[in-house]
């Protein structure tokens, strides 16, 4: 497949974008970057391949970031890792055996939800109070993450959302920080695992990953700044516009792949 100076151009432009809204709200890059990919013509093992290598640039933008702002802590990424990196690497090596309809279906139906969760809980993620830290608060936590990782692995975008609101509401943490700790470790190493297992599977459309690569690390900073200089309460709508936004077009992809 050739490479155009104009389709590169365009595949920055949307790899932009997409990742500026992703680093503001914690999450969902693919809503734009992986359809463009289908539409463009690859084939859906390529496209989610070439998005999975290309979302990593998310996590290296945001970090060079938040990074500044020294709001992780290492135990607690520790521990994110520790727990979601074995979800990521069993989910990117189900993936080609899951039906695809029906995992669409099943994530947009989820997405909305925790768009409408978040809605309706005005308060939601505006204040910094951390819970659950002891062993067993700590252990359903990172079954949770562990389920999550599961779903990185395997499905094509909009996981880092789920992260975002497992955090705000399992362990008490404000959008921003939740979001910092979701562009940093599943932006950079859950998505650098899951592309790189998925990659040994599939190979992705090469031409076009420096383009993607540049526009996904440009927008992830301008958005994790954007985020940094707004507050909880611009992050906290820019998520829930996001996920009920992604969760309504999955709805739709899933049922039109029930339906044909």
């Amino acid at each position: 497949m050739s490479v155009e100076p104009l389709e590169q151009v365009a595949l920055l432009l949307i790899a932009y974008l997409a990742n500026a809204l992703s680093a503001l709200a914690g999450g969902g890059a693919g809503l734009l970057q992986f359809p463009i990919l289908l539409f463009l013509g690859l084939s859906f093992a390529t496209a989610l391949a070439t998005h999975k290598i290309a979302s990593v640039a998310l996590g290296v933008g945001a970090t060079l970031r938040h990074l500044r702002e020294g709001n992780l802590e290492g135990r607690f990424a520790a521990f994110m890792l520790a727990f979601g990196l074995p979800g990521v690497l069993l989910g990117a090596n189900l993936i080609l055996s899951v039906p695809e309809s029906w995992a669409v279906l099943a994530l947009g139906l989820l997405t909305a939800g925790l768009g409408l969760y978040s809605l309706f809980r005005p308060d939601l993620g505006l204040t910094h109070t951390p819970r659950h830290r002891d062993f067993k608060g700590m252990l359903l936590g990172g079954t949770g993450l562990f389920a999550i990782g599961v779903l990185n692995g395997s499905l094509t975008s909009g996981t880092g959302l789920f992260v975002t609101l497992w955090l705000v509401r399992w362990f008490g943490l404000d959008y921003g920080r939740a979001v910092a700790y979701t562009l940093v470790l599943v932006g950079l190493f859950w998505n650098g695992l899951g592309a790189l297992t998925v990659a040994l599977q599939t190979p992705p459309h090469w031409g076009w990953l420096p383009a993607l690569l540049v526009g996904s690390m440009l927008g992830a900073y301008s958005g994790a700044h954007l985020g940094l200089s707004r507050g909880n309460n611009l992050i906290k709508r820019a998520f829930e516009l996001l996920t009920l936004a992604m969760g309504t077009k999955l709805i739709i992809d899933g049922g039109d792949l029930l339906l044909g």
